[in-house]
């Protein structure tokens, strides 16, 4: 899941700690996870638990820029995190991972060669594939039977769907689709290009319902929303509720992402930390992550593992015709802090 502008510290809608799988009294140890929500199958979990007798907690955050505001203002006693692609670069430059080696590890020979020498982590030396898909929007055709594979359906919607679209409460998310609607660069310092995307979200504003990510399912199952942004695995699970449900993939493009497993600076349990991202290079581990999630691992083998329905699903199988995904690698401060005035103005 994504969110990509550095510096910008969203809300802190911080999860309650919960302790999600305890070990025995005697337990060797234990690992602390901060993940985002909904986001890891509880028998996942209990399986690492029992395998390396480990005491598991998790807590969650809701967006990339949560995970960079909690780690700088010097939160602890989190092990490992799952930062978006661009984050980890952004994390890596702060200091605030761990250099692990993953290529050390019994299963690194398990990762997808072409997830190995990514831009954000070249030649993993802090972070292994957790899941990648793209960030899109879901239309309910029940209420609109037009072409939905258009930006237009955000950000200039037909009368069915005005005032009843949901967008993602995140900065990067809405203001990249609003530049690729426009036809303009990411990660834009360009001043005209910039007005022209500013009064294209407050006039479209207008015809939004709400700002919500943790809900972006929930809003759209419910039909209180009619259409809304959506990562694509989460549409996929929201289809599963509310049938006439569609994954859009705009003409004018769409974000790719991948979220990945990391260790961060002074983990209290380094050594379990390692394992976990070992455990999850695991086929049968990262297909059963993919089965409940409903995004792409990064891990060659999971095929024989997987339900059958994820080999054909829509959600997961752009049409030929549409774009590639398209992942955006930080900006820099200066585009960081004009794009923090537009989104700030825009939630007033």
């Amino acid at each position: 899941m994504n969110s990509n502008i550095r510096g910008w510290a969203s809300a802190f809608a911080i999860g309650v700690g919960m302790i999600l799988t305890s070990g025995t009294a005697g337990a060797e140890g234990k690992l602390q996870i901060y993940n985002w929500f909904d986001y890891m199958p509880q028998e996942l979990l209990d399986k690492f638990a029992k395998e390396h007798d480990v005491e598991v907690t998790v807590d969650t955050y809701d967006s990339n820029e949560t995970l960079l505001a909690k780690l700088k203002a010097g939160v602890k006693g989190f092990d490992v995190a799952v930062p978006g692609d661009y984050m980890v670069s952004i994390l890596i430059q702060e200091g605030l991972l761990e250099k692990v080696e993953p290529n050390t590890y019994e299963n690194y020979k398990n990762i997808d060669p072409k997830w190995v020498d990514v831009y954000f982590d070249s030649g993993r030396h802090y972070s292994v594939p957790y899941q990648w898909g793209t960030t899109g929007f879901m239309v309910d055709t029940g209420v609109y039977g037009g072409d939905i594979n258009t930006l237009k359906i955000l950000f200039d919607p037909p009368g069915e769907l005005k005032g009843k679209i949901n967008m993602l409460k995140d900065v990067n998310d809405v203001l990249n689709a609003g530049l690729r609607y426009l036809g303009h660069p990411r990660c834009n310092n360009n001043p005209q290009h910039l007005k022209e995307l500013n009064d294209l979200l407050v006039g479209a504003k207008a015809h939004w319902l709400s700002f919500n990510s943790d809900g972006a399912k929930e809003v759209l199952v419910s039909g209180d929303a009619a259409a809304g942004m959506i990562w694509n695995g989460f549409g996929m699970r929201a289809r599963a509720e509310r049938e006439t449900l569609k994954y859009a993939y705009p003409k004018e493009g769409m974000t790719a992402w991948m979220d990945n497993i990391v260790v961060l600076k002074g983990a209290p349990n380094v050594e379990n930390a390692k394992k976990f991202q070992n455990f999850m290079l695991d086929p049968i581990n990262a297909a059963a992550l993919t089965n409940f999630a409903r995004y792409t691992a990064g891990v060659m083998g999971t095929e024989p593992h997987l339900e059958a329905e994820l080999v054909s699903a829509l959600e997961l199988n752009p049409p030929t015709a549409a774009p590639a995904p398209e992942f955006v690698p930080p900006c820099d401060e200066k585009v960081v802090r004009t794009y923090d005035r537009i989104w700030t103005n825009l939630l007033k």
